[in-house]
């Protein structure tokens, strides 16, 4: 025990051992878990309380400074009587304590003839507030008397064990009388304290706010009396009071002890110590007054009721103190015209869709030259949305008749249209997607945009998406419902362009109703391709091919300085061989030598006098499926078509995939390690002990080796140059690249190899290669693509 709880047991020690003393503390702190305000001297004092009553150490002993009246109180006084007559009683409010546990705490303000205190009843007490009520004379027993929360100022607080009786109001013929006024809402003035009879007409959504990094919660409910309306704002814990109370629009109450404030001209109600009764009170029942779109004008506080027939993005935006603001802006119609809503903050949020049948109550109506109507509704925090209200109201059922013609249109129908600018929905799937591309605008800005098809059963159409919208990630084969699309009369078909006021909603499958599946519009779609007959820049093509040769995959670095992956294979049918590049993620997809593939909108490119394909995420490579083989040859078959035997004699510049037979002869092995950049492949300049990147320009700790083998190969009629690099070169040499690396590091000696190397000359080999010419050299060498066999 520290020195004050041994003070306070001392005082008791002939009555109690030091034992029973520290287990009735741990007993009572039990009763106290839940106060977070109770310290174990608090909790000494309380035992001690139970065998002696203790004298006011802050007062003399005379009758003059007792304890007895409210303004006699002294902060830290205990087990004291208080008598008062009762004044307000607030709500109990939910609170949790340190230790996570949920407790409870209501107020009371009693009086006497001396002043007034306030009075915190803890979850233990809470009960006790259904044995007395406003204007009764109480007296509250086992009390503690604390500093107040604010300055200068002390309250009461109940221990679990205080008790309220209900006393005599005769007895206390000089204590202030309760008066329960009730002010009509037009009279509540400012800056006053009123209690208030009036019917709710409004629950707004409770909202959430910071404030100096805290986390809070507000709503304000909108109460009407025969002279008017008023909001009353709940805080925090106290909007919990809403499902604690039951209570509903609808509903008539009372409301005691509600403080008045005045903002920016008008007056509202808050909630503090207050108190909500909810009964059978005498107010005029509320009349929903439903105004129609066509007579709006600037006015505040309305009531709409329409059909959602446009809605467009959450913008996102920084205010003045830093934090993040949203907004957005929907269109809304009834059988009368149509009007932009405004929506901000936590509304941007809710699950509003087009067609969505909605109730607008408490907005307020402002001018806006930039809508064709020329004004705007503009909702704010105490605004009631409702969507889909169930009411039985004829207007509703009319909206309901106009939902089936917002729904988004086929294809061949956008097809249709003539004219630009026309606002359109369209559901389908991403058949294909291009890469964004920036572009400059006439004012000197970046701009981004990115095309791709979307289809559906009756067509295809090209979209183009603009800045923001081109950076959504659009899978081929997902669906999607673009809303708000604006036509584009193209070269050939009309187009459709997303830009900044469209909507991009990704749909799940149960969400598609009649879409054909993505399998079935591109058997529509795809136009199916023999290699021989690709032409450069085919679109929406399907080729089925086997893969004849694979390299490694390789890394490089963008402009903008992040990596990516390139892998180049080759693929052939029985027209041909055409040379395919995996971009990024089909970089590193597992293909083998053989394996059968239908590569689905592949673009189709020239390069080095060539034409290839390329692969990127757009684009969609499956393994063929056993009855689209028919008329696809085996991998032999294919050798035999696509590999052609020559003779080394009969070799010819620009000769593809030809097929050699013969012998190693000489071989160079006095340099078979070529140090490059890991970032971007180049060769490395070695500066002393050094590896430097001139593309680069930045210093190498650990360059990435190419291993290389310089050869000539020869058969009965000639001989020709040939280099085998990476695995081929693994394969010859029979080690890996890491390997002979180590080998060299070690001896420090570049060719400590070359004996290993120069074993190969008299190796039969069989291989297949192109053929190209050696500017340098002025003759023609062999480019090894695959070696089919060696022999000694």
């Amino acid at each position: 025990m520290d020195n004050e709880i041994i003070e306070e047991y001392n005082k008791i020690k002939d009555k109690i051992s030091e034992e029973e003393f520290l287990e009735k503390m741990n007993e009572k702190k039990k009763d106290y878990k839940d106060i977070s305000f109770m310290s174990d001297v608090d909790i000494a004092r309380t035992v001690v309380g139970e065998y002696i009553n203790e004298k006011n150490e802050h007062r003399s002993e005379s009758q003059e400074h007792a304890m007895d009246k409210i303004s006699k109180l002294e902060s830290g006084a205990q087990n004291l009587s208080v008598i008062g007559r009762v004044i307000g009683i607030s709500n109990p409010k939910i609170f949790t304590s340190r230790k996570g546990k949920d407790g409870k705490l209501a107020n009371l303000k009693i009086a006497d003839d001396t002043g007034e205190i306030r009075v915190v009843l803890w979850t233990e007490n809470i009960k006790l507030l259904k044995n007395f009520n406003e204007g009764d004379i109480i007296q509250i027993n086992r009390v503690d008397v604390k500093d107040g929360y604010q300055s200068g100022t002390k309250e009461i607080h109940l221990q679990p064990r205080s008790t309220i009786n209900v006393l005599d109001s005769n007895d206390y013929p000089n204590f202030p009388e309760y008066e329960e006024i009730i002010t009509p809402i037009d009279e509540i003035a400012p800056d006053t304290t009123v209690n208030i009879i009036a019917r709710l007409i409004r629950v707004p959504k409770i909202r959430s706010y910071e404030k100096n990094g805290k986390d809070g919660k507000v709503t304000s409910l909108e109460l009407q009396d025969e002279t008017g309306k008023i909001s009353y704002t709940l805080w925090n814990k106290d909007t919990g009071l809403i499902n604690s109370l039951d209570i509903k629009e609808g509903d008539s109450l009372k409301i005691l002890g509600a403080s008045a404030r005045e903002r920016n001209g008008e007056v509202s109600l808050s909630h503090w110590d207050g108190r909500i009764v909810k009964g059978d009170f005498e107010v005029p029942e509320y009349e929903d007054k439903i105004l129609k779109i066509a007579e709006a004008q600037e006015m505040k506080d309305v009531t709409l009721l329409g059909i959602v027939t446009k809605i467009q993005d959450t913008i996102e935006f920084d205010r003045a103190d830093g934090s993040k603001g949203a907004v957005k802006s929907i269109e809304v119609a009834d059988d009368t015209g149509s009007i932009r809503v405004t929506l901000w903050g936590d509304d941007t949020k809710l699950n509003i869709n087009k067609g969505d049948i909605i109730k607008i109550t408490g907005g307020n109506i402002e001018f806006d030259e930039y809508t064709e109507t020329g004004y705007r509704v503009n909702t704010n925090w105490n605004t009631q949305i409702i969507t889909n209200p169930d009411e039985d109201n004829s207007l509703i059922d009319l909206l309901k008749d106009y939902q089936s013609k917002l729904g988004p249109i086929k294809v061949e129908v956008i097809q249709e249209i003539e004219e630009d600018g026309e606002e359109v929905d369209v559901l389908g799937r991403i058949i294909t997607m291009h890469d964004p591309r920036e572009f400059q605008r006439d004012d000197g800005t970046t701009g981004l945009v990115r095309s791709g098809d979307l289809a559906d059963e009756t067509g295809v159409v090209r979209l183009s998406f603009w800045d923001e919208k081109a950076q959504n990630n659009f899978e081929p084969g997902n669906a999607f419902l673009i809303e708000n699309a604006r036509t584009r009369m193209g070269l050939y078909s009309v187009e459709l362009n997303i830009g900044k006021t469209a909507r991009i909603i990704k749909l799940d499958e149960d969400e598609t109703g009649d879409l054909p599946s993505f399998s079935e519009l591109e058997d529509m779609i795809y136009i199916p391709k023999k290699i021989d007959e690709l032409e450069e820049d085919d679109s929406n093509i399907r080729v089925l091919a086997r893969v004849i040769d694979i390299q490694d995959v390789n890394e490089f670095q963008r402009q903008d300085g992040t990596p990516g992956l390139v892998r180049n294979i080759e693929i052939g049918d029985d027209t041909g061989i055409i040379r395919t590049t995996l971009w990024n993620e089909q970089a590193n997809n597992p293909y083998e030598v053989g394996d059968a593939l239908k590569i689905e909108n592949p673009r189709v490119t020239f390069r080095n006098d060539n034409l290839e394909l390329s692969i990127s995420n757009n684009t969609k490579i499956t393994k063929a499926k056993d009855d689209e083989l028919d008329e696809l040859p085996s991998f032999e078959e294919l050798e035999e078509i696509l590999y052609r035997s020559k003779n080394i004699v009969d070799l010819e510049d620009d000769d593809r995939n030809i097929k050699i037979q013969g012998a190693l002869g000489d071989t160079f092995g006095n340099n078979i390690l070529s140090a490059r950049c890991p970032s971007c492949s180049n060769r490395l300049d070695q500066i002393d002990d050094e590896y430097v990147c001139d593309y680069c320009g930045e210093d190498v700790e650990k360059p990435r080796y190419l291993l290389m083998i310089p050869a000539r190969i020869e058969d009965d009629t000639g001989e020709i140059s040939i280099t085998f690099f990476g695995k081929l070169a693994e394969k010859l040499l029979g080690m890996t690249t890491d390997e002979a690396a180590e080998i060299v590091e070690e001896s420090a000696d570049e060719g400590v190899l070359e004996g290993k190397v120069e074993n190969l000359a008299g190796l039969s080999i069989k291989i297949i290669a192109d053929v190209n010419f050696d500017e340098y050299n002025e003759e023609i060498r062999l480019n090894p693509k695959k070696i089919i066999s060696t022999e000694l």
